[in-house]
């Protein structure tokens, strides 16, 4: 029937024949299936690439048309580089995204155009437009840029272990449309995930001190947005006191930056996201120094 013309006339539209949609994986039977329902009739190859769950991810991901391989956890960037070595990527175009996240029509089909244009660029930021309890997160968070699609021959991702990102040789530009984030996942285990990765941020400050040299992303004050905040974060944010500085972001995020207009459960997320998540970190910081100081 006319429907059913309409639905594979706009597969056949949307379809991205040069591309591979990486996802990371590990325990995400709550949000897997938003992501992969998202890709898998567009990309031309998806792969997932699990750090040996143990929910019904594996059972979920078996539902799909896409190839599992699985590697053990050690961080982010090792995972994502591993992903990139070793999944035996075909296609010359890759798509990160992450198993909270799923891709917008209208940005498959921006991605498609794109790549089917032969760009003279390598890479292209992304724009990510973050639900929370069912809201979007737009005062104080949006635009959130991040380097997702790229030429795989030509990208590698940075030695941090957590808040990584992809470094590009040559030419980047950045699409119009959004990606979406919406985590399924209960409060407890987000608290649970950001406990993690405040332990790994921890590492990173106290790799900074002890001048550990690591292949990152450029850190330009005028550079690009992942540029810039890296830029505020190294020679800005650490040398802020520790322990009021998230009190001050929070403040920078959910007063100055008007948080406060989009309701109750924005001031949820940034009440977690901009104080205690960075509150966190700094404990976790000043334990490290402390106990090094104790030695």
């Amino acid at each position: 029937n006319s429907n059913n013309y309409s639905k594979k006339k706009e597969r056949l539209i949307l379809k991205c024949d040069k591309l591979s949609v990486v996802i990371l994986t590990y325990n995400e039977e709550e949000n897997i299936a938003q992501a992969l329902d998202s890709v898998v009739t567009w990309a031309d190859e998806v792969i997932v690439l699990d750090s040996y769950s143990v929910d019904k991810t594996l059972d979920i991901v078996s539902r799909y048309d896409c190839n599992l391989f699985q590697n053990k956890f050690c961080n982010f960037s090792e995972q994502r580089n591993y992903a990139l070595k070793n999944t035996f990527i075909k296609n010359e175009w890759v798509l990160f995204l992450d198993a909270d996240e799923w891709m917008t029509k209208d940005l498959k089909s921006e991605i498609g155009i794109f790549i089917k244009s032969n760009p003279n660029e390598n890479g292209a930021y992304l724009n990510r437009k973050f639900l929370w309890m069912g809201k979007w997160i737009k005062r104080g968070y949006y635009p959130t840029w991040t380097l997702r699609l790229f030429r795989h021959k030509e990208a590698y991702c940075e030695d941090r272990s957590v808040n990584e990102h992809i470094i590009v040789s040559g030419a980047v530009t950045k699409l119009n449309n959004n990606y979406i984030h919406q985590d399924q996942k209960s409060i407890g285990d987000w608290i649970s995930k950001h406990n993690a990765r405040a332990t790994l941020e921890a590492d990173e400050l106290h790799k900074r001190d002890c001048k550990i040299i690591q292949k990152e992303i450029s850190v330009k004050l005028f550079g690009n947005q992942v540029e810039r905040k890296r830029w505020i974060r190294y020679y800005f944010w650490e040398k802020m006191p520790i322990l009021i500085r998230p009190i001050l972001y929070f403040l920078f995020r959910y007063v100055f930056k008007m948080g406060f207009l989009d309701g109750k459960r924005a001031f949820t997320y940034h009440f977690l996201q901009a104080l205690w998540f960075p509150m966190l970190i700094d404990i976790k910081y000043l334990e490290k120094k402390l106990k090094k100081n104790y030695e």
